[in-house]
């Protein structure tokens, strides 16, 4: 069963929301500050980035706010309930620089070397998410020079998994993001 069937069913819409509610909690900001974490990006303002999986848009305000009104953010996310959750945030955040859609990151049927920077954050290591059709989407999308930003929600996690692809090459660790260049 894949996420979009799951989250249609009545077990799978409440885990959504128990897990949004978890995703947005005090806890979470307070031990995961998502400006802090957002620090650890080598992006810089007026880049174009794609936030893949954004969930509860936990990180696509600071996100917004640090590439700027001359930068463009599209914030991606496979769930429905999720993109209208942090379309509404934008809303009220009044961010004209933040595009929410729904898409399969497996398949974005975005331009190719369209994005600066790529942000996975909270995403992998995820088990029933396949890991090479996944990369080699994010560096298809990417620009040659291009950066992919992987904050892992698990400690330990070890960049080898995208290293192993050769599409990527590590190029630093900050703030528990690791930073990679596309190869």
């Amino acid at each position: 069963m894949n996420t979009e069937t799951f989250a249609g069913t009545k077990f799978g819409h409440l885990f959504v929301k128990v897990l949004a509610a978890g995703m947005e909690s005090r806890f979470r900001h307070r031990f995961f500050p998502p400006e802090k974490i957002m620090q650890g990006v080598d992006m810089s303002p007026g880049q174009t980035v794609l936030e893949v999986g954004c969930g509860t848009g936990f990180f696509t305000i600071p996100a917004a706010v640090m590439i700027g009104e001359q930068g463009r953010l599209v914030a991606m996310d496979i769930l429905a309930e999720s993109v209208a959750y942090v379309a509404g945030k934008v809303r009220v955040a009044e961010l004209k620089n933040v595009q929410v859609i729904k898409g399969d990151a497996l398949q974005t049927d975005l331009d190719s070397a369209g994005f600066d920077t790529v942000l996975l954050f909270g995403v992998i290591p995820a088990p029933m998410l396949p890991l090479n059709r996944l990369l080699a989407e994010l560096h298809r999308v990417l620009k040659p020079e291009g950066n992919l930003a992987v904050w892992p929600p698990v400690p330990g996690w070890l960049p080898q998994s995208v290293l192993k692809t050769e599409l990527f090459s590590l190029t630093g660790k900050r703030n528990n993001v690791y930073n990679f260049k596309r190869c």
